[in-house]
């Protein structure tokens, strides 16, 4: 149960965001009803949402979204300078994706032990400097 595994963050943000005292559901005083509203509608900046989601429950679309705009104008960048370099330099790292808050490392590698995901094969398969010029002839 949700208050047994997390009693002191729960008691903590009940007292931060509403005033009111965990003791007070053991004392009868909160009805289950209204500790199950509280508690569903606890704030993203909640320790209980920290504790239940980690690191993730401080994300919100906007930083999902514009860590994926910080991405795909990495990779234009590397596209744009593979596209214009010697054809006899040393090719140029791929640029290394934000970190996200949990799940899979964005750069499509795969943890030990388990088989890569079709975004790492595919990554694997980028194209060369011939083929984005051609793309972009």
């Amino acid at each position: 149960m949700l208050v047994e595994e997390h009693a002191e963050a729960l008691e903590a943000d009940l007292l931060r965001h509403y005033g009111v005292d965990l003791l007070d559901w053991h004392r009868g005083r909160l009805s289950s009803r209204r500790l199950a509203v509280l508690v569903r509608h606890m704030p993203r900046d909640s320790v209980l949402a920290r504790a239940l989601h980690g690191e993730a429950a401080e994300w919100t679309v906007g930083d999902y979204l514009l860590a994926s705009a910080v991405d795909h104008l990495a990779e234009a960048n590397w596209m744009f300078a593979t596209v214009n370099q010697d054809e006899e330099a040393e090719a140029l790292e791929y640029p290394v994706p934000v970190p996200r808050p949990g799940g899979a490392p964005e750069d499509g590698s795969a943890q030990p032990g388990e088989q890569p995901s079709e975004d790492a094969e595919r990554r694997d398969t980028r194209p060369g400097p011939s083929e984005l010029l051609h793309f972009f002839a």
